[in-house]
Order: structure tokens, then C-alpha cells, then sequence
């Protein structure tokens, strides 16, 4: 069975049992790009702002309480994913989100026709732009819903950070003992101890989970209220303060209007801030998995200090070969992320007058960039971080054969003496240590 809708391009069958309407159906046949629909954490924020908004035209006396209510019960529903699969608009569209906009309001609609005992399309009972999208136009919707979206990813993300970060500092207590050779541009440098190479990770998430709370602030800012342009045509200044109440009753963090409601229309540097953010976080984890490849290499013939969890076998014709294949994930994750921040950076960067219509690109990269990065993090806490042990022979040896360890004697003999050393040490083929035990020069204890 089929149901017939019109709009001002001309009429559609659409399927009688189907929630979404006429708007959706097109943006479906328009936009067959991918089998990735709109991220559907966005659909239930849009959804929470059609319940918020409905109660607030109410009590601005242009919507009937029974009408307000039923989009309310329809929009709450869908926030529960009820009706998740009714929701059929890809991810790349254009249109500056009219189509995600769209398929909420009809689905709201219908849904709401059903609970009024109507049949779904008879749209004079209960309209999805006369009723569902009052006070609203989708230049105003649908950026404040990606924010709201962006703010759950960006908590589950902040949660996935402080469990590597703990994981770092566990482990650097375990290892806070054994020496090891530091070394800057492949070359060593002076001796450390593991521990506190390992703290050093912990410390530079530590600073980009800090950075990343700074900037989402900036997400709790919206231009709902504006409507087209910012302007705030069609809909009334005390909807605009009911909304904003009946918002903050519906969301964990405080809401608010943005100070003009034009620019926040128009412009996108909080999205392109946010993925800067992201990306620093994926340069981050790519330079501590760097790290752990490297110094995990060998066995036999790398630098071999740490130890990775072994988690599949590594090779199709070299018997007995392990991979750092968590390492190895992160970075390419990593790489996805820059990219996406590439992207994103184009399309915040493309704006035209008074609307960018390049949001749904934004959204996509920043809620993917933001979901890889939260299963990085916890991927790499459980399956390579907690496993770590660190050969602590190797270690000592290193520090033990390394000429770097001289550092430590230049303020006592001067540089140019230490540097003689260093030579010698080269020429001989043997230790610091041994060399200066050779010259006599220093008692072993105090070099130790």
C-alpha cells in the first residue's frame, strides 16, 4: 500500500507504512552516496530541540497544548531509537542539512498523526513545517544539534582519554626504577628512567584532554532562535527565552544564545577549532605509538627495550614473526583524523555570506574523528599499554655502552675534555665507564 504526498516540485508514492514523507524520500533518491546514514546521536539531538521548541511556541501561546504535546511524546521517542531505521537521508547531502531537518520533522509528524488517531500524510492534523518546524528553520536546528552531538561524542572521547592516561601513569609507576638512554633525533642524548618516559605520555594527553575541554565550551553556545540568517524572522522574542529553558531541562550542560545570532549562523570556526583539538589529540597517540614500535623493535637486532603484547601472528611467510599491530592502528587512525581535519578545514573555510552549506561534511568528519579516537584510546590502553613490560637488561645496557652518559661529567671536567672522551670511548670500542677506569680519571662509585 501506498500513500501519495505532494510538495512544490510535484507528488510521490510513498509507502504507507513509512514514517518519513516526501522530503526525506527525495534527499534518499538524491543523495545515494553511502550506506551511512545521518549519525543517528544527531537525529535524537534534533529531536530534542522539535520537543524543546514545540513546548516553548506553546507557551508562546502559536501551538495548541495538544498538538505541542504529541510532538514532544513523538520526538521523546525517537530519542529512545524507536524509530532509528525511519531515518534514511545519507550523510553527505546538501542542502546546509535541510534533508536531516526534514526527515525528523516527518517523522515527528507521522508519528504524531498516529497518536492522534490520524493516518500518516494527512498533514492538516498536524504539519511537519507549520507545526513540528515552527519558530525554526533548519540554518538554526541544525547546527545546534550537531553541537549538542559533538558535546556526548566529545564526554565519551573525555572518558576514553583518562582511562589511557591512568594507564600511562600506572605504568610508569611499575618502571619508575629502571634506567634507560634518552635520545633526541635517533641519537642518545643523556640517561632517564622508563617511568618517566612513560609519565611523559600521560602528561601530553593530559594537555590535550584540558585543550579539548576549553574548546567544546564554545559548543554550549547556540544560534537556535535565529532562524534563516540569524535574524530571528518568524519567531518571537519570549519563544526564544522559553526555549532555551525547556533545552536546559532536557540537556546535562548549561545552554545559552549566542551573543549575535548572524555570526553564529554564518560562521564555523567553533567546528573547525574542535577538529584542531581532535587532530592533536591523533598527533599525540601517533608520536607514544611511534615510539613504542621503535623502541619494541627486533628482537634480535633493534633496540628490543620494550615489550608489546604479542596478538596475532605477524607474517605469511616469516615463521614465528609478531607485529606491533596496536601500535601500528593507532597511527593510522591518527592519519584518518588529520585527514578528516583536512576536510573539515575546506568546508569551514568554503562559507558564503550569510550560511555555510558545508555543515553536514563538518559533522561527519568531527563525529567519526571523534568516535575513532575514544576507541583508540581505550584499544590502546587495554590491549597495548596494561601489557607492556620493559627489558630492563637491554636498558642497562644501553646506558652502560652509550657515550652519552658523559653529559652527566661535563660541568666537572669541561666540555672540550668530555668530548675528548667520547672520542677515545668511539675509537676503543668500549664504555665511558671503561675508558675512564683505563685513564684512572674517576672512581668508578662516582661516575655511578
Amino acid at each position: 500500500m501506498m500513500r501519495i504526498e505532494s510538495d512544490t516540485i510535484g507528488s510521490l508514492p510513498i509507502y504507507e507504512g513509512a514514517y518519513y514523507g516526501i522530503h526525506s524520500y527525495r534527499a534518499k533518491e538524491n543523495f545515494a552516496f553511502t550506506d551511512q546514514k545521518v549519525d543517528l546521536t544527531m537525529i535524537k539531538q534534533v529531536a530534542r530541540i522539535k520537543a524543546a521548541a514545540a513546548l516553548a511556541n506553546q507557551q508562546s501561546g502559536t501551538l495548541s497544548k495538544e498538538k505541542a504535546q504529541i510532538i514532544v511524546t513523538a520526538a521523546e521517542e525517537i530519542i529512545m531509537g524507536k524509530w532509528d531505521e525511519e531515518f534514511i537521508v545519507d550523510t553527505f547531502q546538501g542542502g546546509a542539512g535541510t534533508s536531516t531537518n526534514m526527515n525528523v520533522n516527518e517523522v515527528i509528524a507521522n508519528r504524531g498523526l498516529e497518536l492522534m488517531g490520524h493516518k500518516k500524510g494527512e498533514y492538516q492534523y498536524l504539519h511537519p513545517l507549520d507545526d513540528v518546524n515552527q519558530s525554526q528553520s533548519t540554518n538554526d536546528v541544525y547546527p545546534s544539534a550537531g553541537k549538542l552531538a559533538l558535546l556526548v561524542y566529545i564526554e565519551q572521547l573525555d572518558e576514553a582519554l583518562v582511562q589511557l592516561i591512568d594507564r600511562w601513569h600506572m605504568k610508569a609507576k611499575e618502571v619508575q626504577h629502571v634506567a634507560k638512554m634518552g635520545r633526541t633525533q635517533l641519537q642518545e642524548a643523556v640517561p632517564m628512567t622508563v617511568g618517566e618516559s612513560f609519565a611523559a605520555y600521560a602528561h601530553s594527553l593530559t594537555r590535550c584532554r584540558e585543550r579539548l575541554h576549553h574548546l567544546s565550551a564554545e559548543l554550549l553556545t547556540l544560534n537556535m532562535g535565529g532562524t534563516a540568517i540569524g535574524t530571528g524572522l518568524n519567531a518571537s522574542y519570549r519563544y526564544q527565552e522559553y526555549l532555551y529553558q525547556e533545552l536546559n531541562r532536557r540537556f546535562p550542560r548549561p545552554l545559552r544564545p549566542a551573543n549575535d545570532l548572524i555570526d553564529s549562523t554564518q560562521h564555523t570556526d567553533s567546528f573547525a577549532s574542535i577538529s584542531g583539538g581532535l587532530k592533536t589529540i591523533a598527533i599525540t597517540l601517533n608520536k607514544s605509538a611511534n615510539d613504542l614500535r621503535l623502541l619494541a623493535s627486533g628482537p634480535r637486532t633493534g633496540f628490543h627495550e620494550l615489550n608489546l603484547p604479542a596478538r596475532q601472528a605477524g607474517s605469511s611467510i616469516m615463521p614465528g614473526k609478531v607485529n606491533p599491530v596496536i601500535p601500528e592502528v593507532i597511527s593510522q587512525i591518527a592519519f584518518q583524523v588529520i585527514g578528516n581535519d583536512g576536510a573539515i578545514t575546506f568546508a569551514a573555510a568554503s562559507g558564503e555570506l550569510e550560511l555555510n552549506a558545508f555543515e553536514p561534511v563538518m559533522f561527519h568528519n568531527l563525529f567519526e574523528s571523534c568516535q575513532l579516537l575514544t576507541k583508540a584510546c581505550q584499544i590502546f590502553a587495554d590491549k597495548c599499554v596494561a601489557g607492556i613490560t620493559v627489558n630492563e637488561t637491554a636498558c642497562l645496557k644501553a646506558v652502560n655502552n652509550s657515550t652519552g652518559t658523559i653529559t652527566a661529567l661535563s660541568p666537572q671536567i669541561g666540555y672540550e675534555k668530555a668530548t675528548a672522551f667520547v672520542k677515545e670511548a668511539l675509537e676503543k670500542n668500549c664504555s665511558i665507564e671503561e675508558l675512564l677506569k683505563q685513564e684512572e680519571f674517576l672512581r668508578t662509585e662516582t661516575y655511578q
